[in-house]
């Protein structure tokens, strides 16, 4: 960013006509500020108001400081408005439109009165575009649901934590200016360094390079961040190596409608320790360090220095802490976030899924996690990751997040394997477990918990619609890598690809349930075997594996037809034997509607085999889960010890420069 510390989001280019007045530094304040802040004694930077003088002086006092951005006296605005027409130079400018209040509801939040729109601007014969402070509430609208917004920014820590990180803690603070809440979320990852902190708060730009990051598109803490509150302050800290920096920035709406702002901007400070002097140096200049800091003091939470930097107290050597804050009312006025309804959750005001179902099943439909996600963040956050190493932790006020698997809720399990095609070509292998709830036929629950890169997109996707029961509490749980999530990592784009897995899903769940509905109460539909010009071109060449299902004698095992008007996608040697044999018994033809019978000689062999299976088949996936484990702890071994290895190296570096010394140091005593 050229070394300036104020981040306008428009193009570093940009040339615009502003009048501002260059901030004045009594001398030595910044020096004497900075060597306190190691013990906590940090004085506020000493700003003093430079006299009113002509237009054109100011101007030229602002092109000697860089662009530095003035600090007014107004209680609603921290810079001066109007024009100068002889400074071209100006970091930001603001509008002549009066400043507009802030709306603390957020779907209200972004209609204002008066021409607000970007405007363009023409220097130098190239056209630039000026992006309004309005655009990041329209750009935040993506995020219909607020504990989306709150998953994106937990996706950062999960990818933070390749590198070393081990907790992730989401809470309530307090803004200290008023008492008012706020939301806390910190990891102790890698942190970023200024530069990457001001990608972090600029559009478009991701450092995420690896395959499994969950973040892609550099929009995400924009979009999160703003969706929840009007304002977020970002602390990080970063250590490589052997440089520890310290940086702060600030993202507020506030700021930038009340000021009158017609462009993006972001005040932001860094700070480099000093490891001779064990003090805090400050970076990209003091003028400008003193004017970013001088509008995080008065629209930040913390108005000293001091307050500032103590929020690194229990940021570690390493990692970042958001607060967001001026958060969000809903309709009552009241925050969009409880935080009063559980000390150990967060909820959502007013945000309780109805459940239509008869009375007697109705408490075990409320309770259930398909129905209290909706409201709870702590159920929300169990089932968000599909998986998650044993090493980290999802921390929400102040107790551990229970990791649950959707997978374990299930009873008469299946996996079916899919390989999606496109032009020919197999596109991926997806695997995905199917079953009946545990709780079903009380449950008026059934969908599909899709996952991208180990993330949750499609919480109980319902593919299919009955009013007949059919497909009433079929659960599935699979991964879908092969599709590309939206931005707000809330549904999947509409491509091809996912069309032919909604259809899949859909076969998928009237197959289970019209040969496995039996073993909850319900009758059996037999159906006979569709014709081979039934089959669809895009399913041809698709393979589907599933593992025996046991049931009673009464229940059909066939796995060689799928329901009628859909192809064969199941095949098994023995199905047609065990299918005659079941004719025989029932003495009836294919077309035959069977009684599921509650008691058989063979009914306590077949719970029993069920059991064995699907423990089995839960001792088989934590065999997966602990390979898995165990290849990361080989590859983090090996990280650690190349990270011993260099250690050592310049510890016998250092112990054979000491030696040198003490030669050198014996010479001269020799010598004296």
């Amino acid at each position: 960013m050229n070394g300036v510390d104020i981040v306008d989001l428009s193009s570093e280019d940009e040339l615009g006509q502003v009048d501002v007045k260059p901030v004045k530094l009594e001398p030595g304040t910044i020096g004497s500020s900075i060597k306190q802040h190691i013990n906590h004694r940090v004085q506020p930077v000493k700003l003093r108001k430079s006299n009113t003088q002509s237009r054109k002086q100011a101007s030229e006092e602002n092109r000697s400081s860089n662009n530095a951005l003035s600090t007014g006296q107004s209680s609603n605005s921290i810079l001066e408005q109007g024009q100068s027409p002889g400074d071209d130079t100006g970091v930001s400018s603001t509008s002549a439109v009066s400043p507009a209040p802030i709306c603390r509801q957020f779907w209200k939040a972004g209609n204002y009165e008066g021409d607000l729109g970007s405007k363009v601007t023409l220097q130098n014969g190239k056209n630039y575009l000026h992006v309004h402070p309005l655009f990041l509430h329209s750009n935040a609208t993506s995020h219909k649901w607020a504990f989306g917004a709150i998953a994106e920014l937990l996706d950062n820590a999960i990818d933070e934590i390749q590198n070393g990180a081990t907790f992730v803690i989401v809470d309530k603070t307090s803004n200290p200016r008023d008492g008012s809440p706020a939301l806390l979320i910190q990891d102790d990852g890698g942190g970023m360094d200024p530069e990457s902190m001001r990608r972090c708060m600029s559009f478009g730009f991701s450092d995420k390079k690896s395959k499994s990051a969950i973040g892609q598109y550099g929009n995400g803490f924009k979009t999160s961040s703003m969706r929840l509150g009007a304002d977020v302050i970002v602390f990080s800290r970063h250590l490589d190596n052997r440089s520890l920096t310290q940086s702060i920035g600030l993202l507020s709406y506030s700021f930038l409608t009340r000021t009158g702002h017609d462009r993006i901007v972001v005040p932001m400070v860094d700070y480099e320790l000093n490891v001779s002097s064990g003090t805090l140096d400050v970076l990209h200049g003091k003028e400008h360090f003193a004017t970013n800091l001088s509008i995080l003091l008065q629209w930040s939470p913390y108005s000293a220095e001091a307050d500032l930097l103590k929020q690194f107290d229990d940021i570690g050597s390493h990692g970042t802490k958001i607060i967001i804050y001026n958060l969000w009312l809903n309709n009552d006025g009241n925050s969009e976030l409880d935080f009063a309804s559980d000390p150990k959750d967060i909820c959502l005001s007013g945000d309780t899924k109805k459940v239509d179902t008869i009375p007697a099943w109705k408490a075990v439909n409320e309770q259930h996690i398909a129905s209290r996600y909706h409201h709870s963040l702590r159920v929300y956050l169990s089932i968000l990751y599909l998986r998650i190493p044993e090493t980290f932790k999802i921390i929400l006020r102040g107790e551990i997040v229970e990791h649950h698997n959707i997978a374990d809720d299930l009873k008469y399990i299946e996996y079916i394997l899919y390989k999606p095609q496109s032009g020919g070509s197999v596109e991926g292998t997806v695997v995905s477990t199917i079953g009946f709830l545990k709780e079903a036929p009380q449950v008026n629950i059934h969908g599909f918990c899709v996952y991208h890169k180990n993330r949750l997109i499609l919480p109980f996707w319902q593919v299919v619609s009955y009013s007949d029961s059919r497909g009433r509490g079929v659960v599935g749980v699979l991964e879908a890598n092969f599709v590309e999530p939206t931005h707000n990592k809330q549904d999947f784009e509409r491509t091809s690809l996912f069309q032919k897995l909604e259809g899949r899903l859909k076969e998928m769940t009237w197959e289970y349930w019209d040969y496995h509905c039996g073993l909850i109460g319900y009758q059996i539909k037999k159906k006979s075997r569709p014709p081979a010009s039934h089959v669809s071109s895009h399913f041809a060449g698709q393979s589907s594996v599933q593992q025996p299902v046991g049931a009673q004698q009464s229940i059909p095992i066939s796995r060689g037809r799928s329901t009628q008007g859909l192809p064969m996608k199941r095949k098994d040697p023995g199905d047609i034997a065990k299918l005659e044999k079941v004719k025989r018994l029932a003495g009836t033809g294919t077309n035959t509607v069977l009684q599921p019978v509650n008691t058989t000689a063979n009914h306590p062999k077949d719970e029993e085999t069920l059991n064995l299976m699907q423990e089995n088949k839960k001792l088989h996936t934590k065999c997966l889960e602990y390979e898995k484990r165990g290849e990361e702890l080989k590859i983090k071994v090996e990280g650690l010890r190349n990270e011993l290895g260099k250690v050592q190296h310049e510890y016998e570096r250092l112990l054979a420069e000491l030696k040198s010394l003490d030669i050198v140091k014996d010479e001269k005593n020799v010598n004296t």
